[in-house]
């Protein structure tokens, strides 16, 4: 696959908007508290090391730049949101890590062709809506040889069915994009790479959740942090039928995936390529 041959990105109303849904809330107090060690999870499994040249898509705080650059590769973190860098790079000045922060479009990555050894994403090019375009672009700016990998949440997975749930309460998809969890299935990335890749591989795995009371104190957590659901709190504000409709339905899906004591296992799958 090439990008001449992928669509086209989104258009900017739509990139506007993503970059609001992810700027509402608090997406890196949420990631530290939830998934601190998602990232480094990809970046162990990439064998990044000193001197590689890195590019993290839609890197959001840095939680996946950040244990790269503690491996010594030279990192540029790129995201859409702003805000979510500014969180990024004050964290990586308290811990003494140098790496580039910059704002970026993963469906039109503004870096040349063949630009760095490993391209990598950690639960965040799978929101990009065009995946086609998106994978092309990933694919596009890692030279040959060089390593592509991308974590995503599965569909069957707790988060992949919260977005599901959350669907009938959030903003109409726009034309051409497809469901994020999709990244999480392995014949999805398969079709997405094509033959841009070799050595492609899959690995399920599972991050345990704790923490929590219950379902009450998870949706009130997640209602005020997590960009995505506090999208469609906002939207039945006014509307106390459909708010409760909402809180019904995520509470009974924290229940089901309660494993006793507030723990969760949210599964994900992280796929590897060499690039051809």
């Amino acid at each position: 696959m090439s990008a001449e041959t992928a669509a086209g990105p989104s258009p900017s109303h739509v990139k506007d908007a993503h970059r609001a849904m992810w700027a509402r809330g608090d997406y890196p107090a949420v990631a530290d508290r939830l998934i601190p060690d998602l990232g480094g999870r990809l970046v162990t499994a990439l064998g990044v090391g000193p001197d590689d040249r890195v590019l993290d898509v839609a890197a959001g705080s840095g939680n996946a730049s950040l244990p790269a650059a503690r491996a010594g590769a030279r990192v540029t973190a790129s995201d859409l949101t702003p805000e979510l860098l500014d969180a990024g790079r004050r964290r990586a000045a308290d811990t003494g890590l140098d790496l580039a922060w910059e704002v970026a479009d993963a469906e039109a990555l503004p870096y040349d062709d063949a630009s760095f050894d490993v391209v990598m994403s950690s639960v965040g090019v799978m929101f990009a809506p065009r995946h086609e375009t998106a994978a092309a672009e990933l694919l596009r700016v890692c030279r040959p040889g060089g390593r592509v990998g991308v974590l995503s949440w599965t569909p069957d997975g707790f988060v992949g069915r919260l977005l599901a749930t959350l669907r009938p309460w959030a903003p109409a998809p726009p034309p051409g994009a497809s469901p994020p969890p999709l990244w999480g299935t392995p014949g999805h990335v398969g079709d997405l790479f094509g033959d841009g890749v070799t050595d492609l591989t899959h690995d399920r795995g599972e991050v345990v959740v704790e923490g929590f009371t219950g379902p009450t104190e998870f949706r009130e957590y997640f209602a005020a942090g997590y960009g995505p659901m506090l999208t469609v709190y906002r939207s039945t504000a006014d509307d106390p039928e459909q708010r409760a409709a909402l809180e019904e339905a995520v509470d009974a899906l924290v229940a089901e995936h309660d494993e006793g004591g507030g723990t969760m296992r949210w599964s994900y799958l992280l796929s590897t390529a060499t690039r051809a």
